[in-house]
């Protein structure tokens, strides 16, 4: 039979896998992701570390700063440095989330970066897709937002780097769909965009878990985070903080000295 004139030929192929696209269930990820702005990435110029604050801070007011906050709630058997009041972890058990594997933490030095904070949305990536235009109280409140951050693999973090989903994900694939499910919450939280090959690689994780919901906490930016008080533990260098096994030390955590931290990064005693 012909073909009606003026109508064009239809992609039967293509009308196939239209209608065998999920549909975003609402409150999923992906109702989330399709909410998200689409753009470009814009230049990675004058991002520093610095400009998401000067390392951790408590941004709950418990006394805690937001490092040993994630450690104590991701690692399960934790302990805690004496005289901390609970709050500097000192050893526990990290369920891997990015790799699949139990990971044993201990705090000192050489042994500290096994688990590491990973921002799941990477400070850098945010910088380039929106927080540039932030002030200063926001940046350091997204730096520190739990929403954000997941104890994770010291290596696959240090792998992942900045990378957003179309350059890294978990190799852990049966978590690859919370993963997402997380970075499409904290960039919908903060209003950060997302380039068109992010969001084609966040809608192919999705496509397989349509009903993944966002994790919990994401619905509004949290106020802006104050950097917590000095603590009352003095060490007079760094190797009394070694002889503690405090090292390496982190800015934020009680004892923390900048004389300790000859490089500046944040790290001292390394």
């Amino acid at each position: 039979m012909a073909g009606l004139a003026g109508c064009d030929p239809v992609d039967l192929a293509e009308t196939g896998d239209r209608a065998a696209a999920p549909e975003p269930v609402a409150g999923s990820a992906l109702a989330a992701l399709d909410a998200l702005e689409v753009k470009g990435r814009a230049p990675r110029t004058g991002y520093e570390r610095e400009n998401f604050g000067d390392g951790w801070v408590d941004t709950d007011r418990n006394g805690c700063d937001t490092r040993n906050d994630v450690l104590a709630r991701d690692l399960t058997g934790e302990t805690f440095r004496p005289g901390t009041r609970d709050c500097v972890v000192a050893t526990g058990t990290l369920a891997d989330p990015y790799s699949g594997s139990t990971i044993e933490f201990r705090r000192g030095e050489g042994t500290s970066e096994a688990v590491q904070i990973d921002h799941v949305v990477a400070l850098s990536d945010a910088w380039q897709k929106g927080a540039q235009g932030w002030d200063t109280d926001r940046r350091v409140a997204f730096a520190n937002d739990p929403l954000n951050l997941l104890a994770a693999d010291g290596p696959l973090n240090m792998q992942k780097g900045d990378g957003d989903a179309a350059t890294w994900l978990p190799p852990n694939t049966a978590f690859r769909c919370a993963y997402v499910a997380r970075q499409v919450a904290v960039k919908a939280t903060y209003g950060l965009w997302v380039t068109q090959a992010e969001r084609d690689a966040m809608a192919g994780v999705l496509a397989g878990c349509p009903d993944e919901p966002l994790p919990d906490g994401g619905a509004t930016a949290p106020a802006a985070a104050t950097p917590t008080a000095p603590d009352a533990l003095v060490y007079p260098d760094c190797a009394a903080v070694r002889a503690a096994g405090a090292a390496p030390i982190h800015r934020g955590e009680p004892g923390f000295s900048d004389a300790f931290d000859g490089d500046g990064d944040g790290v001292g005693c390394e």
